[in-house]
């Protein structure tokens, strides 16, 4: 593999890091010169949550000089049981305030620099321009794609990486022999037909895995060491402990690396994945009746002048916590199980709720394409509930 001339000439070692990185310097592979290299280089850590928690670790006990990491999130409680950055402490904080003062810990020798924003088309390449390898940490398919275009048309290697559930891949885009993300998912999947990991879940220990491998390939390219992914896709059964790999090419048809490309700057990745954001949602067809809130449904409870209560998330969930007197039918199944809905003049109107909104808003729109005229979203799904009306129940 070759190296890839980053910065000339390279940082001398001081006698402190030659304590530090010792275990490194005597492998061949690395060496003195490929500890300067790491000293000199500069990674971009896309998301600073499961996967980047990892990623970002490793590359900062690596001895990488300069590592950036993008978020705008604050940590949640929810976030400790894969996110590896933060402790109990950080609950509350900026991810980022604690990111840095986790890894500036670790390795007070790694220049931690911090970007607290959204990354979007308009400031994505001004972010990623000063350094050398992206690490695409994102758990949405618009960042995705985001990400990619971005390395694509500055020539950046980008270490990819994404889990679910039990399953991960990784790979290396490599922007000028290719192939990229576009080459392997020219187009995204339809909205809302692969869950989040909020909504489906992830194994604790799974981004801890694909992470440390992401922070592998962008050590290697730094290093010029070995065989990356660059052309192939890794993926990760943790439930079977397998491991395979795809051959991946190049499509000469790819509209950013292929021959001809026709996207030549960076576009609306939302509008591109079909993501709509909420405060432009169409409405349905009787606007004065879309939400319902939970102090709205708890009023009516307790008149005594219950809705029909659907809801639409998975057994799992609702063994966790759930609303008196509701009806299960996962969004999956619903489709199939409309006949289970009251339907008719007679029947009572229809409050639907999931997790936090977003299934249940696809499953008032599919009873409203089927007659549900009286159908309604609990705003803000059972946590809401939670929070607001019964906090004896846990939140997930």
């Amino acid at each position: 593999m070759p190296r890839h001339n980053f910065h000339a000439p390279l940082p001398a070692l001081s006698h402190a890091d030659v304590a530090r990185y010792s275990r490194h310097l005597i492998m061949p592979e690395v060496g003195v010169d490929g500890q300067q290299r790491l000293k000199a280089a500069r990674v971009l850590c896309v998301g600073a949550g499961g996967l980047g928690s990892s990623a970002s670790l490793y590359l900062a006990a690596a001895g990488v000089g300069t590592l950036g990491l993008v978020d705008y999130d604050v940590v949640d409680v929810s976030n400790l049981q894969r996110q590896i950055l933060y402790a109990t402490a950080d609950v509350g904080r900026p991810k980022l305030a604690a990111a840095a003062e986790r890894l500036t810990a670790l390795n007070p020798g790694v220049r931690v620099v911090t970007h607290d924003t959204r990354l979007s088309s308009a400031n994505a390449l001004d972010i990623f321009r000063d350094y050398d390898v992206i690490v695409d940490g994102a758990d949405n398919f618009p960042t995705r794609y985001l990400v990619n275009d971005a390395c694509v048309l500055l020539g950046k290697p980008n270490a990819y990486g994404s889990i679910f559930r039990f399953d991960g891949q990784a790979s290396v885009f490599a922007a000028k022999a290719g192939p990229c993300y576009r080459c392997l998912y020219p187009e995204p999947p339809p909205p809302g037909l692969v869950p989040s990991c909020a909504e489906g879940g992830v194994l604790g220990v799974l981004p801890g895995i694909v992470g440390t491998i992401q922070a592998t390939e962008a050590i290697k390219i730094i290093l010029g060491a070995g065989r990356t992914l660059a052309g192939r896709l890794l993926i990760f059964d943790a439930l079977r402990m397998e491991f395979r790999t795809l051959e991946l090419q190049r499509d000469p048809e790819c509209p950013i690396c292929g021959t001809r490309p026709t996207i030549t700057s960076l576009i609306d990745y939302e509008q591109f994945c079909g993501v709509t954001p909420e405060a432009s949602m169409p409405l349905p067809a009787d606007p004065l009746n879309v939400e319902t809130t939970v102090e709205q449904l708890k009023a009516r409870l307790d008149r005594h002048d219950p809705p029909w209560l659907l809801d639409v998330r998975e057994p799992r969930e609702f063994e966790i916590c759930r609303i008196p007197g509701a009806t299960l039918i996962p969004l999956g199944d619903l489709p199939r199980r409309l006949d289970d809905v009251p339907s008719g003049d007679s029947a009572p109107d229809i409050v639907v709720f999931c997790r936090s909104g977003v299934r249940s808003a696809k499953a008032v729109e599919l009873l409203r394409e089927h007659g549900h005229t009286r159908v309604t979203n609990l705003t803000g799904g059972i946590l809401a509930w939670v929070a607001r009306i019964d906090p004896s129940q846990p939140a997930y």
